[in-house]
């Protein structure tokens, strides 16, 4: 099988990224996952596992651990979604993307035995994330990873790749999303996502909400896992910065660390922060990954689409932020880090996040906005996008795609103004593509 047949089998199976339904035993059952699994040799078993969930910050925290055990000297495998340009991306070892032909190959291997449980359907047929995630392991052990780090789709709870025992597991910031899925409260999503956190397990929590640390400490008691808390036993402070990179000291449990990452935003030293918890918990079992190996690491991860310079005169940044959390770090961002006379947002939404929020938080900061929508089959329309920036008193136009949008916030910016690009991954995978013709 070729590559684009390859992918274009991965995506004939259901697609709960485009098509969400609730996180229940009716519609997932880790069990067919399993099943897949054990027929390809229990390949999620090969690697020692760092699993990561969260609503915010769990793909940057993600990349940053990969990055720091690959510099340790550990062949690494990245699972992550979803991914900007193609899906290669969301399989990586060391860094580099899983090829063409890797992927291919793979898909080839893994089609009889997925049609082989499909056939007898005992937990309920495979979908699309549950292929990819059993990709992705086939290719760690293919490849001899030492490691594989993970970062949770949705939940934790019934998500595909919760059929590993880890060595340690990560809760990022935990915020109101996807709340048609998860559950309506914050207490309902964190119970979710704490479904990773295993009996007698090592849990590294970022600072979170009341409502979500109650749940994360309650759920840790019972299951005997001792927490570590970013913020408290791990704290970190900032030592500036610029627009390429900026400083931290980190003190963690077992040392001290001055470190440089070249990612904007409060919320990325957070997620450092986090990183270095969850590593010197990998310290404390015998793992061989030294300070320098840590500042290394870093000091060159890459996590594109996230507080993204794209180009100067003007200002051309993008961010993934998608929902009201996010857009609070985007806000704080935009103010702390950069210089502006005016600022224009172009900005898209999945049709299930919350643009209310999203808006109000969004809204002070910007004199024009254009809505727009990607590609996506979840996309939103514009014009509702525009008119909830239009309840605040934000001239707020809509446009038919990205590029559109785009072309015209550039050709409104001034020299010394900033024109920033924000609602989901979808819409910033598209500004970039666009940018490079502009």
């Amino acid at each position: 099988m070729d590559y684009q047949p390859a992918v274009d089998y991965l995506l004939s199976y259901p697609d709960y990224e485009r098509m969400p339904l609730p996180h229940t035993a009716v519609n997932y059952d880790l069990r067919r996952v399993e099943e897949l699994l054990s027929r390809l040799g229990n390949p999620h078993l090969k690697a020692r596992s760092v699993h990561i969930t969260g609503t915010n910050g769990k793909g940057s925290t993600a990349a940053m651990i990969a990055s720091i055990l690959t510099a340790a000297g550990y062949i690494t495998g990245l699972y992550t979604s979803p991914h900007l340009h193609t899906i290669r991306e969301r399989i990586q070892i060391d860094g580099k993307l899983i090829s063409e032909t890797e992927l291919a190959a793979l898909v080839t291997r893994l089609k009889p035995e997925v049609e082989a449980v499909n056939q007898k359907a005992t937990y309920g047929r495979l979908t699309t994330f549950e292929l990819l995630t059993t990709l992705a392991f086939a290719h760690f052990a293919a490849k001899e990873a030492d490691f594989q780090v993970l970062e949770v789709g949705m939940g934790g709870r019934f998500d595909a790749t919760n059929v590993i025992n880890p060595e340690v597991g990560i809760i990022t910031s935990i915020s109101l999303d996807h709340t048609e899925v998860l559950g309506s409260s914050l207490a309902e999503i964190t119970a979710e996502k704490m479904g990773i956190i295993k009996p007698k397990s090592v849990a590294v929590t970022s600072p979170q909400p009341p409502d979500a640390a109650e749940v994360i400490a309650k759920v840790s008691r019972s299951r005997r896992a001792r927490l570590v808390r970013v913020g408290s036993d791990v704290t970190w402070q900032s030592r500036g910065g610029d627009l390429k990179r900026q400083q931290l000291h980190v003190e963690g449990k077992r040392g001290s660390y001055e470190l440089s990452i070249p990612f904007l935003g409060h919320h990325q030293q957070v997620n450092a922060a986090t990183a270095v918890a969850a590593v010197e918990v990998l310290v404390e079992k015998g793992f061989n990954i030294s300070p320098d190996s840590i500042s290394q690491g870093l000091a060159q991860v890459s996590w594109p689409g996230r507080l993204q310079i794209i180009k100067h005169h003007p200002l051309l940044v993008v961010d993934s932020a998608h929902n009201p959390d996010a857009a609070v770090k985007l806000k704080e961002a935009l103010e702390r880090y950069f210089d502006f006379e005016r600022a224009i947002l172009v900005i898209g939404a999945s049709d299930d996040k919350d643009i209310a929020g999203i808006a109000r938080e969004l809204a002070p900061v910007f004199a024009k906005v254009i809505a727009t929508r990607s590609h996506h089959p979840r996309a939103l329309a514009a014009a509702p996008l525009a008119a909830e920036f239009k309840r605040y008193g934000v001239d707020a136009q809509t446009a038919a795609d990205i590029p559109a949008a785009l072309s015209r916030a550039l050709a409104l910016a001034g020299d010394r103004d900033l024109v920033c690009v924000a609602g989901s991954l979808f819409v910033v995978a598209e500004a970039i593509e666009a940018a490079s013709s502009l």
